[in-house]
């Protein structure tokens, strides 16, 4: 195994950090207590910037305008700009969108990809992935409960989603729904492209997460499809790929998700480590880094975190080397394994703040509300031990 940087690479992740350090960082306090449309703003203009460092978009394919990064590369760029919530949307990497690309570049026809491909990488337009439902286990998308039912040239379309994230002010949704109830179950369904104009999508709310709904990219929707007809050429891949299709848009996305954990982690690191120097907490002089339990803390989170990111890379490596199907291992033990050692972080980082952690004075209390969810989305942990544990125990079977 090689993790080596490359010149060229190691280059732009000093770029990205400086750049976030600088620009991005700064914008924090306008997201936790300022006008939202006012952080539009602010992000939009610090995405001109970084379009003008030749940065922009670095893991899409390089025929549209991405700079074609390896696995490891771009799970070393989501390290550097997860730093900050913001990090993902300055630099037009956020999701859904970077999946949504990926299945478009993957599964869509030339005209599919001029029509929606190309603005969603230019930044022009947002998009939404419709396919968690309130009434059905989202751990298991075999049990959907949507419809596309033909009609003539058109589906047609009925079924309510929830958390269809940035739902809120997207152009377009894939939606996953079932087209041939009689198939076999991993071939019932499909994924369609939905324009949010269309008649019958309704974005019914933005969920209110620990008491926050949102707004704009950084909401999770309720949609409800009433009647909803859009014509079969918007069918992505073939009739019956859908679930094909998520799970080859999950795999490689499980990367970025994780190095953006650690990049939260380690800046959680960072902060708990600072405030354990700084806060006096007796009036010798003494502060919170010289009592044991500091120190233990910061020892345990140190190595955790160092794994995590070995772990983490040599499943990127893997996937390079030998494609996400055969690393399905290392890609499920990196979901539970990094989203519990971003979360130790943060709690423990507000553990050290005190009641300045549970304040919006920092980031931290905003990473505890919308990172909470890591450990259920994109595969539950426990789904993702059961099917590891599963594999591992059959290949030592007699």
């Amino acid at each position: 195994m090689d993790f080596n940087v490359s010149e060229e690479m190691t280059v732009r992740l000093a770029m990205i950090r400086e750049f976030m350090d600088r620009e991005v960082i700064p914008l924090e306090g306008e997201m936790l207590h300022g006008d939202p449309v006012q952080l539009e703003r602010a992000v939009a203009a610090a995405q001109v910037k970084v379009k003008q460092m030749g940065l922009w978009a670095p893991n899409h394919p390089v025929e549209f305008g991405g700079l074609g990064l390896s696995m490891v590369d771009h799970g070393l760029f989501a390290e550097a700009v997860g730093r900050s919530p913001l990090g993902m949307n300055v630099f037009g990497t956020q999701a859904p969108d970077a999946g949504n690309v990926e299945v478009l570049h993957q599964y869509g026809t030339p005209e599919q990809q001029d029509r929606w491909l190309r603005p969603l990488i230019d930044g022009e337009i947002r998009s939404c992935f419709s396919m968690t439902e309130p009434e059905t286990a989202g751990s298991n998308p075999l049990l959907l409960e949507t419809t596309a039912v033909t009609d003539g040239d058109d589906y047609v379309i009925n079924g309510q989603k929830w958390f269809t994230s940035s739902a809120d002010g997207a152009a377009f949704a894939i939606v996953m729904a079932v087209t041939d109830p009689d198939a076999p179950p991993h071939q019932r369904t499909s994924m369609i492209i939905v324009p949010t104009d269309t008649p019958g999508f309704e974005l019914v709310r933005n969920v209110s997460v620990m008491g926050h709904a949102g707004s704009g990219h950084a909401s999770h929707g309720e949609v409800s499809y009433q009647s909803c007809r859009v014509p079969k050429t918007n069918l992505l891949g073939p009739e019956g790929g859908g679930f094909v299709i998520a799970q080859d848009r999950l795999g490689p996305g499980r990367i970025h998700h994780c190095m953006r954990w650690l990049g939260i982690a380690e800046r959680a690191f960072e902060m708990m480590c600072e405030r354990a120097n700084q806060r006096t907490i007796d009036p010798n002089g003494a502060t919170l880094a010289d009592r044991q339990v500091i120190q233990h803390w910061a020892a345990e989170l140190d190595a955790e975190i160092r794994s995590a990111r070995l772990l983490t890379l040599h499943a990127a490596w893997s996937i390079d080397q030998h494609g996400a199907k055969a690393a399905r291992d290392e890609i499920s033990a990196i979901k539970f394994t990094v989203a519990n050692t971003m979360l130790k972080a943060v709690d423990t980082a507000i553990q050290v703040h005190g009641a300045l952690g549970v304040t919006d004075d920092t980031v931290l209390a905003y990473w505890y509300r919308h990172e909470r969810a890591a450990r259920i989305y994109d595969g539950a942990d426990e789904v993702h031990k059961t099917s590891l544990g599963r594999r591992i125990l059959r290949r030592h079977s007699t």
